[in-house]
């Protein structure tokens, strides 16, 4: 008990920690990393993996080998899927026999479907009271919910189970109402189900299977008080899963606590967990990385843009729009209608530059995606492997490139060290063929697109577009040059390039 205390306080203190603002990182002259704006470290390294008292069951090689119903192996042939992925070959024949699972797979690699269909079996046949669901998914992020929620409900509906999604940022009223309809599944973030809870429009008491989702990221997000608190709710001799792409002693309370006996699957080792993909760190120039990071947005095909900020989101994706890119901006600070309505534009090819903080770093899934951008470096090794588990999925292969100015380089050093990765280190100028030949680069139209902005030779007064909090805003708009403050040379000729092929 005391142990838990001392831990749950420790998470508590990060959390309070992590609220800084690091958009100054994003001055042309880079910025100092090492003071306070940086989160507490979290403890690294991986923890003693629990023995397996009982044996598990072997892995299958087909779903067919599978103790399941009809309807679902009927929906998984039709889809195409008839061999599993290591990670659903290696749990399933042990998740559905009842088990406890502790499950660590690369992003991307099937965990959703390695914990749901034997949560979704498991409960067929049940009909859930009301506000008492009979299975729970907790997860960190609303993205991630509602790709949970989408990739199970097929298989949901298939078993006749009734689902609810309960996450922040959405009406309270009507996810209250779901559950008093009677939800047997129900997919949430911690918060948002705490507050349900507290309303007494939930109760878990009733809850026999319950699923933890990148564990690792709600510690990291200050959300282990609550996630303990909620475990504590649901019936204890209940079965328990825990699924990661990145495992380390963040989740060591979890693993003790509340698997008993689990069956331990681990397909890549969290330091190693992005495998499938080349990784590239550019080294920029502070003046030069405007430009550069606009000719990359603006190659042919998507791609994932991660920053630290709100602020730094919203600035790049006006100056990218202003600059002729198809982009949009993706952060914690729009409302849930919001995000889901850039997504869905980013998929379907609406939008072709995706610029997030790293809300967007776990449960976004695109197919085809073959680039992520870190225009800002992570702070640390697993937002690394997170944010570059966007592309390179399922096997697919991808890239990641992180924009590295001379200030950083020791410190990028350190990380990759630590995610066990090599990468390929060039130094690269904008307008350059190498540049080009790594991501794809180009000069961009230099018409404006998307929403009403100015013009793109006059800013407004006192506005610098792509610049974080902290510098000095408007300093070259205000003298009267043409140019954008912070913009370089290059990007500036660029445009008068582009203004000329138009007025030909």
């Amino acid at each position: 008990m005391n142990r838990s205390a001392r831990t749950n306080d420790r998470y508590s203190a990060a959390r309070k920690g992590g609220s800084t603002d690091r958009g100054a990182r994003f001055r042309p002259q880079g910025s100092n990393r090492s003071g306070g704006g940086r989160r507490p470290a979290a403890p690294q390294g991986e923890f003693a993996l629990p023995v397996t008292i009982t044996p598990a069951l072997p892995p299958v090689e087909n779903f067919g080998d599978l103790d399941m119903p009809a309807p679902i192996l009927e929906l998984l042939t039709s889809l195409g899927m008839n061999e599993p992925f290591p990670i659903q070959a290696a749990t399933l024949p042990n998740s559905l026999a009842g088990r406890d699972v502790l499950g660590r797979g690369r992003t991307g690699s099937g965990k959703t479907l390695a914990f749901g269909l034997a949560l979704l079996v498991r409960t067929a046949g049940r009909r859930a009271e009301s506000k008492k669901p009979l299975a729970l998914v907790l997860v960190p992020t609303r993205e991630l919910a509602q790709q949970v929620t989408d990739a199970l409900t097929p298989y949901a509906k298939a078993l006749k189970l009734r689902m609810a999604t309960v996450v922040g940022g959405m009406s309270i009223g009507r996810q209250a109402g779901a559950l008093r309809s009677g939800a047997e599944v129900v997919v949430a973030t911690p918060g948002r189900l705490k507050d349900l809870i507290e309303r007494r429009d939930c109760r878990l008491d009733q809850v026999a299977i319950t699923v933890l989702d990148e564990a690792d990221q709600m510690a990291d997000m200050g959300f282990m008080p609550q996630v303990t608190e909620l475990l504590d709710q649901v019936r204890p001799e209940g079965q328990r899963m825990l699924f990661s792409a990145t495992l380390d002693r963040n989740v060591d309370l979890l693993v003790r606590r509340y698997l008993h006996d689990p069956v331990v699957h681990s397909v890549d080792p969290s330091a190693g967990a992005v495998t499938t993909m080349e990784h590239h760190v550019l080294h920029v120039q502070g003046a030069d990385k405007y430009a550069t990071t606009t000719e990359i947005a603006a190659r042919d095909g998507r791609v994932i843009m991660f920053l630290d900020t709100k602020h730094a989101v919203d600035q790049l994706t006006k100056h990218l729009l202003q600059s002729g890119v198809r982009a949009a901006a993706l952060h914690g600070g729009k409302s849930q209608p919001q995000r889901t309505r850039t997504l869905a534009q980013f998929k379907t090819g609406a939008v072709s530059v995706l610029v997030a903080t790293n809300v967007a770093a776990r449960g976004i899934h695109v197919d085809n995606l073959d680039l992520v951008v870190n225009v800002d470096p992570p702070t640390d090794h697993k937002d690394y492997l997170h944010r570059g588990g966007r592309t390179a999925r399922a096997g697919e292969s991808g890239s990641v490139v992180t924009l590295v100015l001379p200030n950083q380089r020791r410190e990028m050093s350190r990380l990759m060290m630590a995610a066990g990765i090599t990468p390929t280190i060039t130094q690269v100028r904008s307008g350059e063929a190498e540049l080009s030949r790594i991501t794809g680069a180009q000069a961009p139209s230099g018409i404006p697109v998307g929403p009403a902005t100015a013009p793109a030779d006059q800013p407004r007064r006192g506005q610098a577009p792509f610049r974080g909090r902290g510098t000095a805003r408007g300093q070259e708009g205000r003298a009267g040059t043409s140019r954008r403050a912070g913009e370089s040379r290059e990007l500036a000729e660029a445009r008068k390039a582009a203004r000329v092929r138009r007025a030909a």
